[in-house]
């Protein structure tokens, strides 16, 4: 075994890449005050075709040297939009058709493991504050929360840990269920 070299990995290029067909989903970020966290975000959802990032409320947004750091340029490439209140962006999404879900642990919330998006679903997934995570009144306005199983002593992961996981699983579900 040999570590591929960059030139071997066929990256695409910004061109090449803004015309890559993008997963039919929105990451929305709910007061999230890390700008790591947010390139976190930007990066991942680079990787994984993710449609746009919905940046709210204390969120902060590109350009920024803080979330270029861990973006690697990914703010340049993935699609953003900024909304002062969380609740305007998950009006726009509905309006769109999308079904929204709250990335949080609630009472009746789907484990991971058990959601599967319907066929030619429109997903949006909301991730919340590093403290607080997503702001009830936001789990009121969405149509259902997925939650990452978990079952050492602590309860939560970093929020861009928890995107990870859960859009690499969402992104495999969707990808296939295509294929």
């Amino acid at each position: 075994m040999r570590k591929l070299r960059t030139h071997e990995l066929n990256r695409l290029n910004a061109e090449e890449y803004e015309q890559t067909g993008k997963m039919p989903l929105v990451v929305v970020l709910d007061n999230v005050r890390s700008c790591n966290n947010i390139g976190s975000f930007f990066r991942t959802s680079d990787a994984l075709l993710v449609d746009s990032i919905y940046l709210c409320g204390i969120t902060a947004t590109p350009p920024n040297k803080e979330i270029h750091k861990t973006a690697l340029d990914a703010e340049k490439t993935v699609n953003w939009q900024y909304f002062e209140h969380t609740e305007e962006a998950i009006a726009k999404l509905k309006e769109a058709g999308f079904t929204v879900y709250a990335i949080e642990q609630i009472d009746r919330s789907v484990l991971l493991p058990d959601f599967t998006p319907a066929t030619d679903e429109k997903v949006a997934l909301v991730f919340g504050n590093e403290v607080k995570g997503v702001q009830q009144k936001i789990v009121d306005i969405c149509d259902g929360a997925i939650e990452i199983p978990q079952f050492g002593t602590k309860h939560s992961f970093n929020v861009s840990v928890s995107a990870g996981i859960v859009l690499w699983d969402i992104f495999k579900k969707m990808k296939w269920a295509k294929s």
